[in-house]
């Protein structure tokens, strides 16, 4: 990303030399970046495409060479594309794993109860596959939404984050991420509205919202 001013009436001498001096911030900081580690890292906010975001960077994993986990809470009432797609590749032979462990969205539910016992069955997943030394990343989505409504706590999370394996990878997606998870983060994106087919009356779209 270009951290300086753009001017569209420079010449090309002067655009050359801005390019230089950006060059050499971007070398000064890849050269200061030393540490190695697995990443926590937080999709969320109110927009849309957060679990998106999450499985581009588990096929950028599997090109990679790394084997991959993904666990999806709330989600699970309909089939998905993604879902579809993880099985496809799977039996293909690529290393990944997709447990859709959600029954939906929580008012279609309707059963408190119920939907923390999913919660936790998801979790219980979610566990295993972390502290499977086999697996390199571990995709979580729609955890967030899980710790808001408090079917999961947020400090039994954190918890176990601070307990990964050092070069584990681990993703959470979903709006209202919770405080202490976003604490101990290393990267936190979140996704803003600026405009949504919903508000004009469109209905979800296949490929764009399953």
């Amino acid at each position: 990303m270009n951290t300086e001013k753009q001017l569209p009436d420079e010449t090309n001498e002067e655009h050359r030399k801005r390019m230089v001096r950006l060059n050499e911030i971007k070398d000064r900081q890849l050269a200061e970046a030393t540490q190695e580690k697995g990443l926590i890292i937080v999709h969320t906010g109110a927009g849309k495409g957060k679990s998106t975001a999450a499985f581009g960077m588990a096929i950028r994993s599997l090109g990679q060479g790394m084997r991959v986990a993904i666990v999806q809470f709330i989600k699970g009432a309909i089939p998905t594309g993604e879902a579809a797609f993880v099985e496809k590749i799977a039996a293909a032979g690529m290393p990944i794993e997709m447990h859709t462990m959600g029954e939906g969205f929580t008012w279609k539910t309707q059963d408190r109860e119920r939907d923390i016992a999913t919660a936790m069955t998801g979790w219980a997943k979610a566990v295993e596959l972390m502290r499977n030394p086999a697996i390199d990343m571990v995709i979580l989505d729609e955890l967030n939404i899980a710790t808001k409504y408090d079917y999961i706590s947020p400090s039994i999370v954190v918890q176990e984050l601070l307990a990964k394996r050092p070069m584990l990878h681990v993703v959470l997606t979903g709006r209202n991420a919770s405080d202490e998870v976003i604490e101990i983060a290393d990267l936190v994106s979140e996704m803003k509205v600026i405009k949504h087919p919903y508000g004009h009356g469109i209905q979800p779209q296949r490929g764009v919202e399953f």
